[in-house]
């Protein structure tokens, strides 16, 4: 993975009359820095902490340095911008909670916490030597030779000096020679020595990059867009209701009104029967949209939660139901509102094809789940594979990382299990399934199907 930046810039004529060189040797510099700071730090931290661990004091300090790896690579991050324009993301997740001690747990279990304390060692036990080698000879042979005719004035006494040890100059002719070949050097080293800062950080940004880290953040920016693109649709569903039964019910409403009282005024025929006809129908169409409304979004679902909703979907059905939750609280709008729809379709189903006699729907907490179960007494051999309403339902508990279990045995009884994960800042404790709750037997030849 090279650093493009730099790179690009070393295969072009412009390399010299850029910035770049001048960079590379502050990046190599301050590598030198770093690198002698955290060799310095590592070994204080461990001769001291190991020496401290007896007395518990130390314990501390090595847990600093089994962490000492994430500031040096968060400050590595930044410096790669003297020689890399794109930025390195940070792999580190957030952590569920507050507190440093949440914190100090999540980066132990993170597999970059330790390539980071490893790339530290790398840094402070291998790399600052020879980025320190590398500008040394540099810097160190070009200001050699720059500096020539300066020694031999100061210190030769204009008579004669040795040229980095290895070449004496006698005459100051000699002497500005030496200085001509440092200039004319010091642009030439100048191309290795960005190729070693270019190195130097094609190596920082492979160690300290995950290679997880994209995928990572794509699959929870898709997770984000998709519990945004779900509170769009409920407020979007909300929006119609609110439509619905402000505007066109309130209309219907006075259509009926206006039409009974014209009956009352009017009762001879033709006249009469059309009103009483027109009436009739305006009533009806008035039934119609209040069934339309609720199931859209019912009020009572909004009002006062998942129980008591499920309740009323259970006293209008056609095939008694029993009602058992135990939920800590109100969930999620999310939650309660696909936990709703799928219990709704699921008694439209007992109702319609199982022939059952009486059904029961159970709602608890468990696991950090919302668990909600719809039993029925019915001949059971329902063939699911084809699709109808509850692919809806799969696919609608689907966006909230949810799934369907259903199970019909041949002779039944019929069971639909719904799974919904809850936050748990909004549902912390698990509770115990209802007395009396029991699971549907998987014995005989029961097939239970996923969705």
């Amino acid at each position: 993975m090279h650093s493009p930046g730099l790179w690009q810039a070393l295969r072009t004529p412009r390399y010299l009359r850029g910035p770049w060189p001048w960079r590379s040797a502050a990046y190599l510099l301050s590598g030198v820095c770093v690198g002698l700071a955290t060799l310095v730090s590592l070994l204080l931290l461990a001769v001291v902490g190991g020496v401290l661990a007896v007395v518990v004091v130390g314990v501390p300090l090595l847990l600093m340095l089994a962490l000492a790896g994430i500031p040096l690579a968060a400050l590595e991050r930044r410096r790669l911008r003297l020689v890399d324009p794109v930025v390195l993301p940070d792999p580190h997740r957030e952590p569920d909670g507050t507190g440093l001690a949440v914190w100090v747990r999540v980066r132990l279990k993170e597999p970059n916490t330790w390539r980071e304390l490893g790339y530290a060692l790398l840094c402070a036990f291998v790399l600052w030597p020879l980025e320190a080698l590398a500008l040394g000879t540099v810097l160190g042979l070009c200001g050699g030779l720059l500096s020539t005719p300066v020694v031999m004035a100061t210190v030769g006494g204009g008579e004669e000096v040795r040229v980095m040890k290895i070449w004496l100059a006698d005459s100051y002719p000699q002497a500005f020679a030496a200085a001509l070949a440092g200039a004319l050097l010091l642009p030439v080293l100048a191309y290795p020595l960005g190729a070693v800062a270019a190195g130097r950080a094609a190596l920082a940004r492979q160690l300290l990059s995950s290679r997880d880290a994209a995928v990572d953040s794509r699959i929870q920016e898709l997770g984000r867009s998709r519990m945004r693109l779900v509170d769009a649709f409920e407020a979007e569903r909300r929006r119609i209701e609110r439509d619905l039964h402000d505007g066109a019910q309130q209309r219907l409403v006075a259509l009926s009104m206006t039409l009974g009282l014209a009956r009352l005024e009017n009762p001879g025929e033709p006249l009469g029967s059309l009103l009483a006809k027109a009436h009739d129908e305006a009533s009806t169409a008035l039934v119609e949209i209040r069934e339309l409304i609720r199931g859209i979004h019912p009020q009572v679902l909004t009002d006062r939660g998942l129980k008591d909703a499920v309740e009323d979907v259970a006293d209008r059905s056609t095939v008694p139901v029993d009602v058992r939750f135990e939920l800590p609280g109100r969930l999620p709008e999310a939650v309660e509102t696909a936990a709703y729809f799928a219990v709704c379709e699921a008694l439209a189903n007992v109702a319609k094809h199982s022939g059952a006699g009486r059904a029961e729907v159970c709602g608890r907490i468990a696991g950090g789940e919302l668990v909600v179960e719809v039993r029925d007494d019915g001949a059971g051999g329902a063939d699911f594979s084809g699709g109808s309403g509850l692919q809806g339902v799969a696919d609608r508990i689907s966006v909230l990382d949810g799934h369907l279990e259903v199970a019909s045995p041949v002779g039944g009884p019929t069971e639909f299990r719904v799974r919904i994960p809850c936050p748990p800042a909004r549902a912390t404790t698990d509770t115990a399934a209802a007395p009396g709750t029991t699971t549907a037997p998987a014995s005989r030849t029961a097939t239970r199907t996923r969705i």
